[in-house]
């Protein structure tokens, strides 16, 4: 069993910064795949970002390159995503997810653990 905790949402102005933290506990860290994925009121859960169990594999969504950065610290057990040049757009909840295994997964049925998510608000 894995355990991931988000921290780091909060409500921010357009144009500014955030970094969601997320980690994680139960096993080997090492092991695991870790997601990022994003639900807007009223619409679907959508993938953000993936980095591989071993870090040298990173994916985004079209909708966030260039913006958002994903980055694992394997000594604190925790991944991070780096939001900047946030939009009104980008207002949701954002939930760590991950899973084990060498293969790469955007879908989120694919991933087998999940946080209970941080509230990101950007204002306009």
């Amino acid at each position: 069993q894995v355990q991931l905790v988000e921290s780091g949402g909060g409500l921010v102005q357009a144009g500014g910064s955030l970094r969601l933290s997320c980690a994680a506990s139960g096993r080997t860290f090492s092991s695991l795949n870790m997601g990022w994925f994003r639900q807007a009121p009223g619409k679907e859960r959508d993938f953000v970002a993936l980095i591989t169990w071993s870090g040298r594999t990173l994916y985004y969504s079209d909708s966030v390159k260039g913006r958002f950065t994903i980055s694992r610290d394997s000594a604190k057990t925790t991944v991070y995503l780096q939001i900047d040049s946030l939009k009104p757009e980008d207002t949701a909840v954002y939930y760590c997810a991950a899973y084990g295994g060498r293969s790469i997964y955007a879908s989120d049925n694919m991933y087998e653990y999940w946080g209970q998510g941080t509230q990101v608000t950007v204002s306009s």
